[in-house]
Parts: structure tokens; C-alpha cells; sequence
């Protein structure tokens, strides 16, 4: 069977944590954790590593991903809360999302176990890269705006919600590759690049993407090539993609964070004027033809046909604020429901601002205004790809 989108390249098996501020608060006095300790970047090889790591960004109201020294530190710091196991990983959970549409994608994996074989759309085509089942399951640590954690000399709040992914996957890491996904590509209408970022060896890196290059020649002509940016363990090597795939690549597509890392300094989404200069700094540094920036707020596109993806930045906006108010069980309904909804103010004087600016070189769709009560945080980013994806080619 060929698809009309395929959806690359890696998977996992996600452990979903329900926020306990009580457990938090017990491993703070437990570890003798004090203020001063909470630091960004350190590296995460025990338990009070990882709540170090888990409250800084509770401080920062910032989310992430992060590399631990081995998958038992997430094992065992999951057993301490309730937990839900989903799939993870842009592309599956993409092809769960438009799923739920009607869409149906081809998969390349690079994980398969029992959750996957369970969870993936059973009428998805794919090939694994792996012959034999592993299992390296990535912590997924959700906090909403009133999540409080006061122990010691520690009292945070969350100014906004937000998830943090902590994993030490070797599958992901390797990320090796089954060329045999080209034979589900000659009907495909887009093709998803997503999933280097955990990735450790330029050598293999390198290698990977030119297999990428020779998938990609599978491709009908006229097909899009949407790549996904995510937080890489090294970031040079989201540079050496950018290159490699010059050319090639025709929507780039990143988050707010992502675009920051990329200028190299912080920014006032709401901020039109500071937005018309980060987009002209980024249209510098990767040459794609269409830039796609998601938002809290809004999602746009930047270029010379930055009009015609309007319907997809619709889509794409719609099933992530469905994800975020209802969860991975979203129905269709909910997602009509959803599209239905009046934008967020801000989205829209934001949106009206940098047309004004622009004009036709960017579309920017506002967001829904939503607040939901226990909003889902992990695979927004996820979600918009899908939706983004099954508006551009229709159903």
C-alpha cells in the first residue's frame, strides 16, 4: 500500500508521569536539594540529577529534552508516579493524529516492541530498521500552570505549562535506517524528516542523512520535503542536515524555542517587530522556501508562497489545540469542535501586525482560545505536523 504522506524516521515507547508536587517535594528533602543547586545543563546520571533537572525547568516555565546516563534512572523514577505508556516520536505520533481524520501514512521505525505493534494505526504501512524488539522508554514529565513544588528552601511556580523528555535510547541514537521505506515513498505527496536530534556520531549522522537523500529521489516529482527541527544533543548536527539536504528541503518547520536557539537570543512572541527581524536572521541561516514557525499563539508560514499553506497552518493549529485540551484520545468531533473556536486576542493582533509588515511573505494563523483544565503539553509539536500535513495534501 502507498500513502499519501510518509512519516520518518524514529519511534519510542513514551513513559507519560502524572505530576506529584508530593513525590517532588519528598526527593527534594530526600537528596538535600537546596536553591542553589538548580543549574541547566548538568549532565544526569542519578535520580537527584534528574529532579535538579526537572525543577529547573519548572523555574523556567520552559520545556526541553535531555539525555540521561541509562534507561534504569527512568525506570525506576517512574515507578514513583502514576503513568500512562504511549508512543512517541514526530512521526508516530503524527500518524496517530491524522488517523484520527482519516489519513492514513506510511511509517519507517526504528523501535518495534509490543506498545508499538499495540498503539501505531494497524492499517499503517512501515518498515523497522531493527530485527529484534527493544524496548528504551523516554520519561515524559508534564507540569501545568498551578503545578507548586515547596521543600527545603525551594518554592516554585509554573508561569506556564510546559513537558520536559528525558530518554537514553540507543535505537534513536543510532538511528539506523531501512531503505526499503523507499518503496512506500512513489505515491507519497510529502514526505516527513523528523528525528535525528538525539544522535551523537557525525559519522553516522552523515551517513543517515545521505540514505535520506537517496529516499528522498524515490519521491514523485513535485512532492514536499518537511523537515521537522527539534532540540538537538549536539546542535552543530541540525547545521549538517540544513546542509546536506539543500535544496531539498521545501518547509522547514520549527517551534518558538527552536527558532531562540537558532538567532541565538530570546523573543517576545507577541512581538511582530521582533518577530519580522528573527524570521529575516533565520531565512539567513537555513535556506528553505518556506520557513514554518509554531507558537503557544499562532503558526506561520515565511516566503515567497507563504499564502498558499494557509489551510495547513489551519490544520496543523487545530489538531495540536485539540491535543492540548483533550489528550491523545481527541476525537474528529473535537477537532471540528476546535477549528470551530474563536482565535486568542493576542494570536490575532500578533497575526494582523506582522501581515501588515510582511504582507504576502508570510500567513500566520492564531491559535484557538482554549483553557483547558489539565492540558496535554508533550506532541503539540507533533500534533501540528500532522494536522499540518493532512491539510496540505487533503484527505
Amino acid at each position: 500500500m502507498n500513502a499519501k504522506i510518509a512519516l520518518g524516521f524514529g519511534d519510542n515507547v513514551d513513559y507519560e508521569i502524572v505530576w506529584d508536587s508530593a513525590v517532588l517535594e519528598h526527593l527534594i528533602t530526600h537528596y538535600a536539594i537546596q536553591a542553589s543547586d538548580l543549574t541547566a545543563d548538568a549532565p544526569i546520571g542519578t535520580e537527584r540529577d534528574l529532579v535538579i533537572s526537572i525543577l529547573h525547568f519548572l523555574e523556567s516555565g520552559t520545556g526541553g529534552e535531555r539525555f540521561v546516563a541509562a534507561p534504569a534512572l527512568i525506570e525506576h523514577f517512574a515507578q514513583r508516579f502514576t503513568k500512562k505508556i504511549t508512543l512517541g516520536g514526530t512521526s508516530v505520533r503524527a500518524a496517530i493524529a491524522m488517523r484520527k481524520l482519516g489519513c492514513v501514512s506510511a511509517l519507517h521505525l526504528v523501535t518495534v516492541n509490543e506498545p508499538v505493534r499495540r498503539l501505531i494505526p494497524a492499517d499503517s504501512p512501515y518498515v523497522c530498521s531493527n530485527a529484534v524488539d527493544t524496548l528504551y522508554p523516554h520519561l515524559i514529565v508534564q507540569f501545568a500552570s498551578s503545578a507548586h513544588v515547596c521543600a527545603s528552601d525551594i518554592d516554585l511556580r509554573a508561569h506556564r505549562a510546559n513537558r520536559i523528555i528525558y530518554h537514553h535510547d540507543t535505537d534513536n541514537i543510532t538511528m539506523r535506517l531501512n531503505e526499503d521505506f523507499a518503496r512506500l515513498l512513489p505515491a507519497a505527496q510529502a514526505l516527513l524528516i523528523s528525528g535525528f536530534n538525539a544522535m551523537q556520531s557525525e559519522e553516522l549522522l552523515l551517513d543517515r542523512i545521505a540514505a535520506v537523500q537517496r529516499m528522498i529521489d524515490a519521491l514523485p516529482q513535485g512532492a514536499c520535503v518537511f523537515f521537522e527541527d527539534a532540540a538537538f544533543y549536539n546542535p552543530s548536527f541540525s547545521t549538517r542536515i540544513q546542509q546536506a539536504l539543500a535544496g531539498r528541503i521545501t518547509v522547514y518547520s520549527l517551534n518558538e524555542d527552536e527558532l531562540q536557539a537558532h538567532i541565538g537570543r530570546r523573543l517576545d512572541v507577541l512581538n511582530a517587530a521582533q518577530m519580522e527581524t528573527a524570521l529575516a536572521t533565520l531565512h539567513h541561516l537555513i535556506a528553505a522556501p518556506i520557513l514554518v514557525v509554531h507558537s503557544l499563539y499562532w503558526a506561520l508560514a515565511y516566503g515567497a508562497a507563504a499564502q498558499d499553506y494557509a489551510a495547513a497552518l489551519k490544520g496543523g493549529v487545530t489538531m495540536a489545540t485539540a491535543r492540548f485540551c483533550y489528550g491523545d484520545d481527541f476525537t474528529e468531533l473535537e477537532y471540528r469542535a476546535v477549528a470551530a473556536l474563536p482565535p486568542n486576542p493576542d494570536g490575532v493582533r500578533f497575526a494582523e501586525d506582522l501581515t501588515r509588515r510582511l504582507k504576502d511573505n508570510v500567513c500566520c494563523v492564531p491559535v484557538a482560545h482554549v483553557e483547558p483544565s489539565q492540558p496535554t503539553t508533550v506532541g503539540l509539536g507533533d500534533a501540528f505536523v500532522g494536522g499540518f500535513l493532512a491539510a496540505l495534501v487533503g484527505r
